[in-house]
């Protein structure tokens, strides 16, 4: 089982969070931010991973914190789980409909950070959530997990379909880019290393 354990303690934060990648997708989720949670509990459960996330942050200030330091800590757990990635198939690529909406994912569990994020919202909150924190919340979880993710919004109008649609999404393609292949020896690399 590929799993980790990282808690994450600021002035701002005081995060824990474990992970299962080869799970079943079970979750017990509490960020104190509704809406977030429900888009976590959607990516562990199709994903078919086993998360569990405790957070506390300055929501008297605003969401911005915690979404973000949510992401960073989630990162580094998808990182510590895959150790050295040997035997991944590394690459994992997500179309995914929600009502009228359609998502792309598309990430590259590479060593390399990016971010390629084309979504525009036709809200400027989902229920306490700043619909502007979904890039960064996935901005910190490429960033602190070394993946390169390319993220899409096609066409939507609801911005609860439209940030469903990712997060599922990202669920589905991270469980496509860790799932192992037995024919892969060492990492999916000419390089030799990830």
């Amino acid at each position: 089982m590929r799993t980790a354990q990282i808690d994450r303690k600021t002035s701002e934060t005081d995060i824990s969070i474990d992970i299962n990648l080869d799970g079943s997708g079970k979750y017990d989720i509490d960020t104190g931010i509704g809406f977030f949670d429900h888009m976590l509990c959607l990516m562990s459960k199709h994903g078919l991973m086993d998360v569990k996330i405790k957070a506390k942050g300055d929501l008297y200030v605003d969401p911005h914190h915690t979404v973000e330091d949510v992401g960073i800590t989630f990162g580094k757990c998808i990182e510590k789980a895959l150790e050295d990635k040997s035997g991944i198939k590394r690459y994992g690529t997500v179309f995914l409909p929600m009502d009228e909406a359609l998502a792309m994912v598309s990430m590259d569990i590479s060593g390399r950070p990016y971010i390629v994020f084309d979504a525009e919202f036709n809200s400027d909150k989902v229920g306490e959530m700043d619909t502007e924190l979904v890039e960064e919340f996935f901005r910190a979880v490429a960033f602190n997990a070394g993946i390169t993710l390319h993220e899409k919004i096609l066409y939507g109008k609801n911005s609860h379909h439209m940030i469903e649609a990712l997060f599922k999404a990202f669920g589905k393609a991270l469980k496509e880019a860790v799932t192992k292949d037995e024919r892969i020896k060492g990492v999916m690399s000419t390089k030799g290393s990830l």
